[in-house]
């Protein structure tokens, strides 16, 4: 049960931050957004580090922060470019294709076996994503005119890669959590450190820069998606990983497609009914795979 509300209650922190940060994507580049709210989160998370468990093997350390360079600071970097680029709902629902990631990897791992319903899920959540991406949405314009926008597959490439990147990240926290014990809030806090080495690498990010080019408002409001989506929402989602298998643990946090459906019309003007049904019909999908 813990699981389980872990992984709901990281779906909706996730998704609000997601559309909170989408909104200064505009004015920042991804790469030095995600490096501020790592830096924070990490800063955040801090006092952790005095449990920190010396007599934990080394190897164990290294693949935790390997985690976090590829969940946290590749995959949430690809994750805010492609928020730029088709918008929350969009990417979001890119995520459905996680589950199948998980299936197929976590079988090479630890030996899971996919019955003929998961098979019909596979199809199913192929078939919605198709329609989803081949949708045609409505972007408001300055004069909120609705204006007609067809997405290319080359569109979703960064969506994808941020996939790709979340589910290895993942399984290999899962493979830590199945060999030793080591709390959730010390795996977030190591693999924050990780992605934060890497992004320090590739950013040329000034701190200064960027509070002085945000409102106090705005200020507030990217602090409060920090505090959900990165501290909450990586804490929950480690919690998933620890106490829920990988497959079911990713069918309960891919219900942020249909959570995003409630912001979505503030990004693309108006949904229609066809593409609510298809989200629904993929999560469904999502639920026949590792039901």
């Amino acid at each position: 049960m813990i699981g389980i509300i872990a992984a709901i209650g990281a779906s909706f922190a996730w998704t609000y931050a997601c559309f909170i940060w989408r909104s200064q994507t505009n004015r920042f580049k991804p790469l030095d957004i995600n490096l501020i709210k790592n830096l924070l989160a990490f800063l955040f998370f801090l006092p952790t580090l005095l449990t920190f468990n010396f007599s934990i093997e080394t190897k164990y350390i290294l693949i935790l922060l390997i985690s976090g360079i590829l969940g946290i600071g590749l995959g949430d970097t690809f994750y805010l470019k492609s928020l730029n680029q088709i918008g929350t709902r969009k990417t979001l629902s890119i995520e459905a294709l996680s589950p199948i990631m998980a299936a197929f990897t976590g079988g090479l791992f630890i030996n899971e076996n996919l019955p003929m319903k998961s098979w019909i899920g596979i199809l199913i959540v192929t078939l919605s994503l198709v329609l989803i991406i081949k949708k045609q949405t409505y972007l408001i314009n300055e004069n909120t005119n609705l204006i007609s926008k067809s997405s290319s597959y080359k569109d979703y490439i960064f969506a994808f890669l941020s996939v790709f990147c979340a589910v290895i990240a993942a399984l290999l926290s899962r493979y830590v959590f199945l060999q030793i014990e080591i709390s959730p809030l010390l795996t977030t806090e190591i693999r924050l450190l990780g992605a934060i080495f890497f992004l320090l690498v590739f950013s040329n990010f000034k701190f200064n820069f960027f509070l002085k080019n945000l409102k106090i408002n705005e200020k507030i409001i990217f602090f409060i998606s920090v505090l959900l989506g990165t501290n909450f929402g990586i804490l929950l989602q480690q919690i998933v990983f620890k106490t829920l298998p990988i497959g079911i643990g990713w069918t309960l946090l891919s219900t942020s497609p249909i959570i995003s459906l409630f912001f979505a019309k503030k990004e693309e003007g108006y949904i229609s009914k066809g593409i609510i049904c298809t989200t629904i019909f993929l999560f469904i999908g999502i639920t026949l795979i590792i039901s």
